[in-house]
Parts: C-alpha cells; sequence; structure tokens
C-alpha cells in the first residue's frame, strides 16, 4: 500500500539550524494551503489506489487547526482505501499546541504524534532557538497520552552547540523515562545560508571525535533502555517503527502533497517546488521529475544499507548486481568493526552508522563491478 506525506510549510519562527522549506504562518495562506492539499489528494479518487500510512510534516503541522487536519484526512480517506489500523502521524512543536488541540487531532484521526523536542536541557534548547523549555515538552507528551495517543514519538539533536556528553545522556534518559515509544536522533548538520552557518557556531558544535563519541553511546543507552536502532537515527521499542518512514528505505511508493513535498510512484521520483503561493494558486500542483527511472539496484543498496534488516547478497544478485564482489568488499569492513554478515544478509553496526556514506559508496561500487 501507498504511504501519504502532507508537506506543511509554516513556521512560527525559523529554527536557526533548519534548511526546510517554511515560510511564516498566516491564516490567509494556512486556508489556501489547506484547501489546495484537500483538492489535490480528490484528484486521485478515480484510481482506486489503497493507503496505510498519512504522515503530515513539515515545517509545523501543528500550526494546522484540527479542523485543517479533519478536512485533509477525510479527503484521504475519501480518495483512497484506507484500512482501521493505517498509521496516521503528525509532526507538533510543543510550542503550538495544547491538550484540547491533541484531543482534536485525535478526533480527527491522528493516532500517531512526533514532538520536535531536540533537547531536555533548557540552556540548548534556547542555544538551538526553540521556543519551548522541556517541561512544556513534558506536558505535551502527558496531554497526548491523556489524549488516546500512545505512540508517540520524539526528536532529539546529537552534537549541538554547547552539548555533552552528560547533557546528551541526561536528554536520552528523560525522554525515555516519559514513556514514549520511539525517538528520532538527528546528527546536526551545519548546513549553507542558515543562521548557524557561521564560525561561533562551529566552534561550539561537537567535532567528529566528540560526535562519534555521543552517537556510540546513544546506541547503548537506548539498547540498554529497550529501544532497537531500527534506521541509522531512529529507534523504537520493538513494534513501534514508524511504518510510513520505513516505506522509504524499503522503496514502497508514497505520494507527497504539498510545496517541498517529495514522491515515489509507479516506478518515478518526482517532487512539487518549494512555491506556496504556486502550490496555492495551481488547480493540480506542479511537480518536477528527480528521476524517471531510478536505477533499483543503486536505490536498494542507498536505502535499505541504512535500516538494520539490511541488504542481501541474493537480492544483490537479483537486481544484476555482483553478489561475490559484494561479498569481497564487506569482508574488509567486517574485520573493521564496520558491518555485520548474518546468513547472507549485510547489516551496519553501531560504528558502521558513522560511515555509512563511504560504506554505501563502496559496496555499491564492487556491486556493479567498480575500483574492485
Amino acid at each position: 500500500m501507498l504511504g501519504i506525506y502532507i508537506h506543511v510549510p509554516f513556521c512560527l519562527r525559523k529554527c536557526p539550524y533548519c534548511a526546510f522549506y517554511s515560510v511564516k504562518y498566516s491564516r490567509a495562506l494556512k486556508d489556501g494551503y489547506v484547501s489546495a492539499v484537500v483538492r489535490n489528494i480528490s484528484a486521485y479518487k478515480s484510481k482506486a489506489l489503497s493507503a496505510d500510512t498519512v504522515y503530515f510534516g513539515g515545517g509545523t503541522p501543528s500550526l494546522l487547526t484540527p479542523d485543517d487536519i479533519s478536512r485533509i484526512i477525510t479527503a484521504v480517506k475519501e480518495s483512497f482505501t484506507v484500512p482501521a489500523d493505517a498509521e496516521i502521524t503528525m509532526e507538533a512543536n510543543p510550542c503550538s499546541v495544547t491538550f484540547e488541540s491533541i484531543c482534536g487531532y485525535k478526533k480527527a484521526g491522528a493516532n500517531r504524534i512526533s514532538f520536535g523536542v531536540q533537547s531536555a536541557n533548557d540552556a540548548e534548547l534556547k542555544k538551538l532557538g526553540r521556543l519551548h523549555d522541556f517541561k512544556r515538552a513534558e506536558d505535551c507528551v502527558k496531554w497526548a497520552k491523556e489524549a488516546g495517543i500512545d505512540n508517540i514519538s520524539c526528536d532529539l539533536m546529537i552534537g549541538t552547540p554547547n552539548q555533552t556528553l552528560e547533557s546528551l545522556a541526561d536528554s536520552v534518559n528523560k525522554l525515555i523515562d516519559l514513556d514514549i515509544s520511539h525517538i528520532s536522533a538527528y546528527m546536526l548538520k551545519i548546513e549553507q545560508g542558515t543562521p548557524y552557518d557561521n564560525e561561533m557556531i562551529r566552534r561550539e558544535a561537537a567535532d567528529d571525535d566528540l560526535s562519534a563519541d555521543m552517537y556510540t553511546e546513544l546506541c547503548r543507552l537506548m539498547r540498554e533502555r529497550g529501544f532497537n536502532r531500527y534506521e541509522i537515527s531512529n529507534f523504537s521499542k520493538p513494534g513501534y517503527e514508524s511504518r510510513h518512514n520505513l516505506k522509504y528505505w524499503r522503496l514502497e511508493d508514497y505520494l507527497g502533497f504539498g510545496p517541498s513535498a517529495h514522491s515515489l510512484f509507479e516506478g518515478r521520483r518526482f517532487y512539487v517546488p518549494d512555491d506556496l503561493k504556486s502550490f496555492i494558486s495551481h488547480t493540480v500542483q506542479p511537480t518536477l521529475t528527480e528521476d524517471d527511472c531510478p536505477d533499483a539496484l543503486e536505490e536498494y543498496i542507498l536505502l535499505s544499507l541504512r535500516i538494520a534488516s539490511g541488504i542481501s547478497l541474493e537480492q544483490i544478485k537479483s537486481l544484476g548486481g555482483s553478489d561475490e564482489a559484494v561479498l569481497k568488499a564487506a569482508k574488509r569492513f567486517i574485520s573493521a568493526g564496520l558491518l555485520e554478515l548474518n546468513n547472507g544478509i549485510i547489516s551496519l553496526t553501531d560504528s558502521g552508522c558513522l560511515v555509512s556514506n563511504g560504506i554505501i559508496l563502496a559496496i555499491y561500487d564492487a556491486a556493479v563491478g567498480e575500483n574492485l
């Protein structure tokens, strides 16, 4: 079944480290956006498609009202066959929700919520430009549970300015103590052109060695507290993996709606330009082709090696790659403690996740017969 992704491009204030597409919230723009999303989703009514995940990302989806979310989810259910157990996720900023709004999102159909917490340390949150403190994040998790949402994720950032191993461990433990089921942990990347793109932030942020130590400690703590690393940046209690995000890494089809939303559908990758006004004004959202014939072998190695289930030598061979050359290349990384091999399945270790890009490139080169 399909996944449905809805990019909500509004923020109250853009975080200084963020390079995702967003614009300043206004009621008029928001109303036009919601109508355009509903219009574009409804265009698929005649196609007899099924969807079992819906994901509201952003931006700040919690700047939409419960009625807005209800309109969009209703359009999805009217246009696609949606099973009763579909996963419907909303990203939410702790500063833009209340107990009442969370109850409204639950009533509209959301059954999973992802809070952008980022840290349990108030000084770190302030440095990150966040508008909430950790007490507010704690309250949000409590409100979600009281509203009947028990599938709760929190975002955590690693390697941020002035963060230490001790403060990271404290954040991890405080988040897990909230009895959540999922944590997405992202290493700070200083994006060109953002306010964080300056020498002072580079000096204050973790260097490569400290970042590596932080990630290794994160993995150890998560495992110790009963969370599995099922993808490089994602950890969950058993059974609480993000079903929507797994579609990306497993190369399953998904459709994106809204400016900056990406899609993989019917063998083609395409995306909507970063232009809210254009999105609102067009009857059908404009799209640009990213790849009209993706390389199946390249995408399989690039994406599936990120997840704990890894890649199989058998599948590499079936996609036209050299399983023997891949095995030979993998053995070098296995001996270095960066890869594991079990019953023909190759997967990253915690240490391997830190250098995953280089490993993925080497494995792909081996699969297609380059640099042997």
